[in-house]
């Protein structure tokens, strides 16, 4: 009789650290798998922001680079147009990106405001120099992007 209380008791106790040690692994591969999302998500915020800003910089570009060549007024409503498309689509990645990655939010912002001052250069050499600053500004926020991720 003990030999089967015995035996009965060892079985539950097996049971029981089979379970626990079950719910462990559940609870760490939980954790491992909301670890590999979280940094799905900032490498994605940083890319859709990179992305998003290419493009308004580019398109200021044009904007600024035909105003300045004093384009006929229609073409130059379509390149004002397109900035204020990219400029609008900017809003969405810049605020996720700050909060996913509160960070970065400086280097950010300051590769936003580089490309900004692209708009109302004096001369061409000026506009020049303005995209220069704020492809520094984007390798900037890169690098502080970089090392963020490493983490």
């Amino acid at each position: 009789m003990w030999q089967t209380v015995i035996a009965v008791l060892g079985t539950l106790a097996g049971s029981a650290v089979t379970a626990l040690l079950q719910r462990r692994a559940l609870r760490q591969q939980a954790q491992i798998t909301r670890e590999n999302k979280n940094r799905d998500d900032r490498v994605n915020a940083v890319t859709a922001f990179a992305a998003v800003l290419a493009d308004h910089r580019r398109t200021m570009w044009m904007r600024e680079h035909r105003r300045l060549h004093a384009v006929p007024a229609e073409q130059l409503a379509e390149a004002r147009a397109a900035s204020h498309a990219t400029r609008s689509a900017l809003t969405a990645p810049h605020l996720a990106l700050t909060l996913l990655l509160p960070e970065l939010k400086e280097h950010a912002n300051r590769a936003v405001e580089a490309t900004y001052a692209l708009r109302g250069a004096t001369h061409l050499d000026r506009l020049v120099a303005l995209r220069r600053e704020a492809l520094a500004a984007m390798d900037a926020f890169t690098d502080a992007s970089r090392t963020a991720l490493s983490d």
